[in-house]
């Protein structure tokens, strides 16, 4: 017993030894600390940082710095920097990349420009001493980001500006601590610059052009083996990282290039997406932010004036310069006060890149104790600067984005909506689902609707038991992603009629559907199915033909005929494929007459999509199947179809999905049917009338004359 107690105290012993003990304090540090400052609305990323402080070695040295928490803390760090580059809105980055660089321009020079005489001239340092401590304050770590991330304000330019400019601006000092050190030690010669310029050449090249290919093969040939992509993923992470290392530069700037190569294949609300930011957020980040409390020795303050000098005027510097660049920023690109203070927030953080500035200069003698006890105090006050301001500011930005109505963001409701996703062929569930999810609102409340429809006969109750069952693999998909999946399964004498019955019954705003199958005659089982479905619901369909995943598509390719913006559903699908263009990071190509582009364009101006859609006036659409022309192979081809009796419907649409099976054999294909009604026609009391009788006799009239102005045609041209 006396030796059981002995071993009790020796595992309780400061700092803690015992590598579970230690594994589970922090753990509760990452549960309990961000709960209880939040009751006092202090960010809970404030929580991690000051958690740090305490139980590090300079504080009550319950935990050191041992090789696990560097190992979890370096994860964490390249974390935060993948993510960053992962959740980039690409469309959005392209846009403003101009903005970007203007901005990484200014929070570069501006602190390097206040720090150098600061530091030379009121600290006394020596040149080398100044600049590298001057190019420290232009660095910044997007501490803050997860902050953004939580508040839904990812996708605002401002955040994309201050992301684009970290990579920038890191870069640059890094690049500026490489020539430093060469410079030091006496080997800034040319072929110090060939070297480093070379080597950052082969890595860009590595990052941008081949993992993305590796990437898409790998996503395109094990696409059923969805527990390997996460593994995957970071493995190009960390390998990414590392070439960064050997590039000479550090490695956050390797991982954030990792989430760019991997941004177009890895869509923001697929499952993947999902496991990545969970298990970044919940273990590795917290660790990583209380590993920089850690560092952070109080007691520094009180040794004496000369500490407390330099670590008060490095913040003050540090703050002041970030703060000149959001200014000027703002003044340049016309934003708001909040977006200024947004990204003032998300660029005032220094830690990572700072640490390592700092540190190499610490170990190098080209710096002093005194600087680098100011820069890990100067870490904790700009850490916590960054984290207030950007907190106050993302949730003015949302305040003023809900109030305003011409705001548009494409993950904001319209409505909430409620798809509904008829299931005939198991083969084709998973792809279908993917797709679903990609253009769902996140913002509805309501769930994906599986359906079934079991036939009326003896078996119909043991039918539906087993339908439900095999659907449950597929609940757990939806859960993955964090979508809701409600599964329905009725009985009705045909599947067209089960599903238009069960789309009014539950108001579904539109219905995604599987292409059919060549079971037989083709256009007998689309007259028997598909257009059975059509003509009894007038929701908004989505026929989809989906022959590779999703992410290797490079573009969307929409044809649009005349008069599709007179359906009542124009709306809605234009806002959907511009939906999935975001989803997808690629643009989207409308072909279409003038008038049709008129009214596109006045609806890109109305909602501001982020996708960038370019419209091409093609007016041949006697003969529009000449398009394939035009489609590359990797292209999503989509084509506006529309009812019998339809505004915008003609006789070419006939037979369409055989003709596009026939003319796009290797793309994977889109046939949206808009709704052409505000409410559903079958609900205004005259379901015993049907005019298919007439439109069948027009039909038929138009092709007689469409016949005999051909023969007449042929005889003029002999």
């Amino acid at each position: 017993m006396i030796e059981f107690f002995k071993d009790l105290v020796h595992d309780f012993e400061l700092p803690l030894a015992n590598p579970v003990l230690i594994f589970s304090l922090i753990l509760l540090i990452i549960l309990l600390s961000p709960m209880l400052l939040r009751k006092v609305n202090i960010p809970g990323i404030i929580g991690l940082i000051l958690s740090g402080v305490v139980v590090g070695p300079h504080g009550f040295n319950i935990l050191e710095k041992s090789s696990a928490v560097e190992l979890f803390s370096t994860i964490g760090l390249l974390y935060i920097m993948f993510i960053a580059g992962l959740e980039l809105d690409m469309n959005e980055f392209k846009s403003n990349r101009n903005k970007s660089l203007v901005f990484g321009l200014f929070t570069f020079i501006f602190p390097l420009s206040i720090g150098f005489p600061v530091c030379y001239y009121f600290l006394q340092y020596d040149f080398n001493a100044s600049l590298l401590t001057a190019s420290m304050f232009a660095t910044h770590t997007l501490v803050a980001y997860p902050i953004v991330s939580r508040l839904g304000v990812s996708k605002n330019q401002a955040v994309a500006i201050s992301v684009g400019g970290t990579i920038l601006t890191d870069t640059a000092v890094l690049i500026i601590l490489a020539v430093i050190m060469g410079n030091h030690q006496g080997s800034l010669t040319q072929e110090f610059w060939i070297r480093l310029g070379g080597s950052l050449a082969i890595f860009a090249v590595i990052i941008f052009f081949i993992i993305p290919r590796v990437a898409k093969w790998f996503f395109k040939k094990l696409e059923s083996e969805k527990h390997s992509h996460y593994i995957f993923v970071l493995s190009i992470v960390f390998f990414a990282a590392f070439l960064a290392e050997v590039a000479g530069v550090e490695p956050i700037i390797g991982a954030f290039a990792a989430g760019l190569a991997l941004n177009k294949l890895i869509p923001h609300s697929s499952a993947l997406m999902n496991r990545i930011e969970f298990i970044g957020n919940s273990l590795f980040i917290p660790f990583f932010l209380i590993s920089v409390g850690m560092l952070v020795d109080v007691r520094i303050i009180l040794s004496g004036p000369a500490a407390l000098i330099v670590a008060g005027t490095l913040s003050v510097v540090a703050l002041a310069g970030k703060w000149v660049a959001a200014w000027f920023t703002q003044l340049v690109f016309r934003y708001s006060k909040a977006q200024r203070q947004l990204i003032f927030g998300l660029s005032s953080a220094h830690a990572a890149a700072t640490l390592a500035v700092i540190l190499v200069g610490y170990r190098a003698q080209i710096l002093d104790e005194n600087i680098l006890n100011g820069t890990i105090i100067l870490i904790l006050i700009t850490c916590i600067v960054a984290s207030f301001a950007t907190e106050k500011a993302a949730k003015k930005i949302v305040v003023e984005t809900e109030q305003d109505p011409t705001a548009f963001d494409s993950a904001k409701p319209v409505h909430n909506e409620h798809i509904l996703l008829p299931i005939a062929n198991m083969e084709s569930i998973e792809k279908l689902l993917e797709f679903t999810v990609l253009i769902k609102d996140k913002k509805s409340a309501n769930p994906i609707s599986f359906l079934s429809v079991v036939s009326n006969n003896n078996e119909a109750e043991a039918n539906i038991i087993r339908t439900r069952n095999k659907l449950e693999d597929f609940v757990k998909q939806a859960s993955a992603s964090e979508n809701k999946l409600n599964i329905i399964a009725t009985i009705d004498h045909n599947a067209a009629s089960g599903i238009a019955r069960i789309a009014r019954e539950i108001m579904a705003d539109f219905i995604v559907l599987g292409w059919p199958r060549r079971a037989g005659i083709f256009d007998k089982l689309l007259g028997e199915k598909i257009e059975n479905i059509l003509n009894n619901t007038d929701k908004t369909v989505f026929i989809c033909h989906l022959e590779k995943p999703m992410v290797v598509n490079r573009r969307i390719f929409v044809a649009a005929p005349p008069l599709t913006e007179h359906e009542v559903g124009f709306e809605l699908w234009v806002s959907k494929i511009a939906k999935l263009g975001q989803e997808l990071s690629v643009s989207v190509q409308v072909y279409c007459n003038e008038a049709t582009s008129k009214a596109l364009e006045k609806l890109m101006r109305k909602e501001k999509f982020s996708t960038p859609i370019t419209i091409a006036l093609f007016n041949d659409w006697e003969d529009f199947l000449i398009l394939c022309r035009d489609v590359r192979v990797d292209d999503l081809f989509v084509l506006i179809s529309a009812r019998k009796g339809a505004t915008s419907y003609s006789s070419l649409l006939e037979s369409i999905p055989l003709k596009l099976e026939k003319y796009f054999p290797y793309n994977s294909k889109l046939l949206i049917y808009p709704q052409q009604f505000n409410q559903n026609f079958m609900d205004n009391g005259f379901e015993d009338f049907t005019a298919e009788p007439l439109n069948k006799g027009i039909e038929t009239l138009q092709k007689i004359g469409k016949g005999i102005g051909n023969i007449f045609k042929k005889e003029a041209e002999d």
